[in-house]
C-alpha cells in the first residue's frame, strides 16, 4: 500500500488549510505504519529541509519551493506507481488529474475547503475535478454547493469533519489568562467575544461587520463587552474595519492582534469568554472546534455543521448572519448567560477527537484499496 500526499504549504504557513494538512499527514502516516505501507507526502511551497516536527518525520516530507515544475514532475512519476494519491486542495486538481490520466487505477481523494469549493470553477478544473474517486468535504453544506454547480454523483462525497490538533497546547492557568489579557489592555472583569480568522477582501461572504455593530448596539447594557480579532489581515480590509469602528464610535473595545504563532493560540483562546465565528456561510471551521476544545461557547453561522440544530447548545448556538437582529440577540444571549451555553465536552469528543478523524479517514483509505 503506497499513500502519496500533495500538498501547496504545510509547515511554513498557519493558515486553516495548513492546519487540516498537518494532521491528515500525520493521520496518512499513522496508517501506513500500521498497514505496513509506504506514505511521502510533497509540498509545492515548502522550502526543502523544513522542521516537519512533531509531525511527520522528514525522511516522508519534501518541500519543492521555488520549483512548481519539479513538484508536478515527482508528483506524477510518484503518483503513478502509488495506490492512493490524496490531494489537498483544489490548487492540487493539475497533477492529480495527471496521474489519473497516466495510471487510471490509482485512487485519487481530493480534500476540498469551504469558499474554494463554493466559487465557479472553470470548465478545465470542472473536468479535472469529476476525475476525482472521491472528494472529502467538511460539511453537507459544501457537499451540496459542489453537487449544485457541477453535478458530480453524491456517492463521490464523503464527510470529513475536522478535528483537534492532536498537538493543541493543554488549558493555561487562570494567571497566565490574566497576563495575556493585560497585555492587551483588557480588564480581568471584561467580557471577551473572540474571533480567530483571517480578515481578505477575497472573504467577503465573513461578517465582521455585524458583529461590530452588535457590539456598538450590546454597549449600554454591557460596557465591558470587548471584541479581539485575532489572525492575519489584509490592510485594504483592515482599513474598512477601522473606518467602521471609528464610525460606530467602539475603538476601545476592538482589538485586532494580527498574526499569532500556533504555539501560543491556546492562551489566545483561553483568555476569550465566547466565541464567534462570523462567516455568512463559512465552511471550515477549524478555529470553531478549537474553541469547543477550549470549552467555549460558540455563535456560528446557521449552515454550518460544526454546531448542531439552532434548537440545541450543546456545540454551540446558530444565527443567520445575514441578519442584524440574530447576531446582536445571539451575542446577548451568550454572555448573558456564558455557563448555560459552555459545550457538551463529551459530545466534543466524540465528534471530533483525534482518534475519530483518524478512524474515518482509515475507513475512506480502506476502501480505496478493496
Amino acid at each position: 500500500m503506497k499513500i502519496l500526499f500533495l500538498a501547496e504549504k504545510t509547515f511554513s504557513a498557519s493558515g486553516g488549510i495548513e492546519k487540516v494538512c498537518r494532521i491528515a499527514g500525520r493521520t496518512m502516516y499513522e496508517y501506513a505504519i500500521a498497514s505496513r505501507g509506504q506514505f511521502n507526502m510533497y509540498a509545492r511551497k515548502d522550502p526543502p529541509g523544513i522542521n516537519t516536527q512533531p509531525y511527520l518525520p522528514s525522511t516522508v516530507y519534501r518541500g519543492f519551493k521555488s520549483s512548481g515544475l519539479s513538484f508536478i514532475s515527482k508528483g506524477v512519476r510518484d503518483g503513478m506507481k502509488s495506490n492512493v494519491v490524496v490531494l489537498c486542495s483544489i490548487r492540487m486538481l493539475l497533477p492529480g488529474y495527471l496521474i489519473k490520466l497516466l495510471s487510471p487505477n490509482t485512487k485519487l481523494l481530493l480534500f476540498t475547503h469551504g469558499i474554494e469549493a463554493w466559487e465557479t470553477l472553470s470548465s478545465y478544473k470542472q473536468k479535472m475535478l469529476r476525475q476525482m474517486d472521491n472528494i472529502l468535504v467538511v460539511s453537507n453544506y459544501t457537499k451540496e454547493r459542489i453537487s449544485e454547480l457541477l453535478d458530480i454523483p453524491a456517492e463521490k462525497f464523503a464527510v470529513l469533519n475536522h478535528c483537534f490538533d492532536p498537538f493543541l497546547p493543554e488549558f493555561t492557568n487562570s494567571k497566565r489568562r490574566n497576563d495575556f489579557r493585560s497585555s492587551y489592555g483588557l480588564a480581568e472583569n471584561d467580557i471577551v467575544l473572540m474571533t480567530i480568522s483571517r480578515l481578505s477582501l477575497k472573504e467577503k461572504m465573513k461578517g465582521y461587520e455585524k458583529v461590530m455593530v452588535a457590539i456598538k448596539k450590546l454597549h449600554n447594557t454591557y460596557p465591558h463587552l470587548k471584541y479581539v480579532f485575532v489572525g492575519k489581515y489584509d490592510d485594504d480590509e483592515k482599513k474598512q474595519l477601522d473606518r467602521l469602528v471609528y464610525a460606530l464610535g467602539i475603538e476601545y473595545d476592538v482589538t485586532f492582534t494580527g498574526f499569532v504563532p500556533d504555539s501560543v493560540i491556546g492562551d489566545y483562546y483561553n483568555m476569550a469568554d465566547a466565541f464567534i465565528v462570523p462567516g455568512e456561510k463559512e465552511g471550515f471551521g477549524i478555529s470553531l472546534i478549537e474553541a469547543l476544545y477550549y470549552n467555549k461557547p460558540v455563535i456560528a453561522e446557521r449552515s454550518n455543521d460544526v454546531t448542531v440544530s439552532p434548537e440545541s447548545t450543546s456545540l454551540g448556538i446558530q444565527v443567520d448572519f445575514q441578519s442584524q437582529e440574530e447576531v446582536t440577540n445571539a451575542i446577548q444571549k451568550v454572555i448573558g448567560n456564558i455557563k448555560a451555553f459552555m459545550p457538551d465536552r463529551k459530545l466534543v469528543l466524540e465528534k471530533f477527537s483525534y482518534p475519530v478523524y483518524k478512524n474515518t479517514l482509515g475507513q475512506l483509505l480502506d476502501r480505496c484499496i478493496t
